[in-house]
C-alpha cells in the first residue's frame, strides 16, 4: 500500500535527523541561541548610553539642563568636558555617542526671552543610536523649555501631542521580537533540514537505492516534505509557549488560524529546501545554498526594516519570500487578532510558492529517474 511506503520513508527521514549528532545539534542549538540572543540582547532600544556635557554657562538653566540629562534613565554616565577639544576626542574615539554644549550666555538669553545657544553633537558612525539619543535629548530640552519664562508665557497657546501606541501600549520590545522569531526559527530549521535530506542521500550513496525503490516520485517528495514540517511545527509550538508564558506576549488571535497558515508556510519553506537539496551534490553545498537564501530572505522580509522603505527596484524581489507573508500573519494573530480574510490573503502567496518550488523539485527528481 502507498501509505505504508510513505510512512516508512517519513520514519526513515526522522530517524536520519534525530540519530545524527550533527542533526540533533542543528535542531537544538540554533533555536535556543536565537531565542536568548534576539529576545534579550538584539534590541533596537538604546539604553545605557554615555554622553558628554560641556557647560560654559554659569547660570541656573545650564545647571538645570545638566541635572536633567544626568537624571535620565536612558543615559549611563554624563561625562563633564572642559573644552571643545575634549568633546572632539571623546566622539572621535567613540567614548560617547553624543555631546551637549551649552553657550556662555545660555541662561541670560533664556531670561531675556532670546534664542539660547545649545548644540548637540552626534556620532554619525552610529546612525541609528545617534538618532534615538537625539530624540531623548530633544525631549529633555523640550521639557526644560516649557518651564522657562517664555515657555510659561506661551503655554496657554502651545499645542501638545499625546502619543498612544496601539497593539503594544508600553512599547515592550519582546512583543515585537518574539512573534518574529516564531516565523524565523521555522524558516531556519525547516530550510536546513530539508536542504540536507537529498544531499545526505547522495553523499551516503543511498539516493540511487531510493530511486529504484517502489516509491513513486510524488511519494518521495511527500516523504521528504513531512518530517521538516513536523520538526518546524514542534519548534513553533515551543516558541509560542515561550512567547505566552515566558515573555507574556498577548495571544489575541486564533491558534487554529496560526497553525493552519503555518502548514502552508512550512510547505513553502520545505519546497525551497527540497529544490536546493535536489540541485546539491554534497551536504556542504546544501548548507551553503540554504544560507544563500536564508540571509536575503530575512533582510527582505520586513523583519528589521519596512518593505516600503526599500528601493522600488528591490521591493518586487520580496514577493517570492515566504517569510514576508507569514510575519504579517504571526504578528497580526498575536497582537491584532486579524481575521480570516487577512490570513487567507497572506496564505495564498505561500500556497503559490509551495506549488512552484515543490513542482520544480519533482521535475528534478523525474530527471534523475529518467
Amino acid at each position: 500500500m502507498w501509505w505504508i511506503r510513505l510512512k516508512a520513508l517519513i520514519v526513515k527521514e526522522l530517524l536520519a535527523v534525530l540519530r545524527d549528532p550533527k542533526g540533533r545539534a542543528i535542531l537544538i542549538g540554533p533555536p535556543i541561541v536565537q531565542l536568548l540572543v534576539f529576545s534579550y540582547a538584539a534590541t533596537l532600544e538604546v539604553r545605557n548610553v554615555d554622553v558628554m556635557f560641556l557647560n560654559r554657562d554659569a547660570g541656573y538653566w545650564g545647571q538645570e539642563l545638566s541635572l536633567r540629562i544626568k537624571g535620565s534613565p536612558m543615559f549611563r554616565e554624563v561625562i563633564p568636558a572642559a573644552t571643545l577639544r575634549d568633546v572632539h576626542d571623546a566622539i572621535d574615539k567613540q567614548r560617547v555617542t553624543a555631546a551637549v554644549t551649552v553657550g556662555p550666555d545660555f541662561s541670560r538669553n533664556i531670561a531675556a526671552g532670546q534664542p539660547a545657544d545649545l548644540q548637540v553633537i552626534l556620532d554619525g558612525r552610529r546612525s541609528n543610536a545617534s538618532q534615538i539619543v537625539a530624540g531623548y535629548l530633544s525631549r529633555i530640552v523640550a521639557s526644560l523649555s516649557e518651564e522657562t519664562p517664555t515657555g510659561v508665557r506661551l503655554a496657554p497657546r502651545a499645542l501638545s501631542t499625546e502619543p498612544r501606541y496601539w497593539f503594544n501600549p508600553n512599547l515592550i520590545y519582546q512583543w515585537f521580537m518574539v512573534p518574529n522569531l516564531i516565523a524565523n526559527i521555522a524558516l531556519l530549521i525547516g530550510l536546513i533540514v530539508t536542504a540536507l535530506s537529498i544531499a545526505r542521500e547522495r553523499e551516503l550513496g543511498t539516493f540511487d537505492q531510493l530511486l529504484v525503490s517502489p516509491l513513486r516520485t510524488h511519494e518521495i517528495v511527500v516523504g521528504k516534505l513531512v518530517p521538516p514540517m513536523l520538526i518546524g511545527l514542534f519548534h513553533m509550538t515551543v516558541y509560542i509557549v515561550a512567547a505566552v508564558f515566558l515573555f507574556e506576549v498577548p495571544l489575541r488571535g486564533s491558534l487554529i488560524l496560526l497553525y493552519t497558515s503555518s502548514l502552508f508556510y512550512l510547505g513553502s519553506i520545505a519546497g525551497i529546501g527540497l529544490f536546493i537539496s535536489a540541485m546539491s551534490v554534497t551536504q556542504q553545498q546544501a548548507i551553503l545554498g540554504a544560507f544563500l537564501f536564508l540571509v536575503p530572505a530575512t533582510l527582505l522580509s520586513g523583519f528589521a526594516t519596512p518593505i516600503e522603505n526599500m528601493p522600488d527596484w528591490l521591493q518586487p524581489v520580496t514577493i517570492v519570500n515566504p517569510l514576508r507573508y507569514f510575519l504579517v500573519i504571526v504578528k497580526g494573530i498575536f497582537l491584532k487578532d486579524i481575521g480570516l480574510d487577512e490570513v487567507i490573503r497572506q496564505t495564498v502567496p505561500l500556497l503559490l510558492i509551495a506549488a512552484v518550488t515543490l513542482g520544480s523539485a519533482s521535475w528534478l527528481f523525474r530527471r534523475r529517474l529518467g
